[in-house]
């Protein structure tokens, strides 16, 4: 069965037909907008002889480095992006420390869990 319903995202409504494949699922009336949802936190990066490694959390390239060997970074502070489909990934530190190594450089191409930098 086809229904036809109206849904607006940033201030403009769309008609738009989906096709209810149960007919035992009840179709629930519109509601107010979800609060918006914070996202979860990064899973503690595995510590290493030496320090804590921050990895890529997808591939992309390089976007931005925002610290260098000897800074001090608080957990949770924005170490460098990563850009993929042209979006750019903020990545965070797993935790408070001094950057001891960086293992890219701007531009350079990552893949998903490769090390960017260590925090000792």
């Amino acid at each position: 069965m086809k229904k036809t319903v109206r849904i607006s995202f940033e201030g403009k409504s769309y008609d738009v037909e989906v096709e209810v494949l149960d007919s035992n699922v009840a179709v629930a009336p519109a509601a107010a907008p979800a609060a918006p949802v914070a996202a979860p936190a990064p899973a503690a990066a595995p510590a290493v002889a030496g320090g804590t490694e921050v990895k890529s959390p997808l591939a992309g390239s390089v976007f931005k480095l925002k610290v260098k060997v000897g800074d001090r970074v608080e957990a949770n502070q924005e170490v460098a992006i990563i850009e993929a489909l042209k979006m750019e990934n903020p990545v965070v530190a797993p935790c408070a420390g001094t950057v001891s190594s960086v293992s890219v450089k701007e531009t350079d191409t990552v893949v998903d869990g490769q090390t960017l930098l260590t925090i000792a």
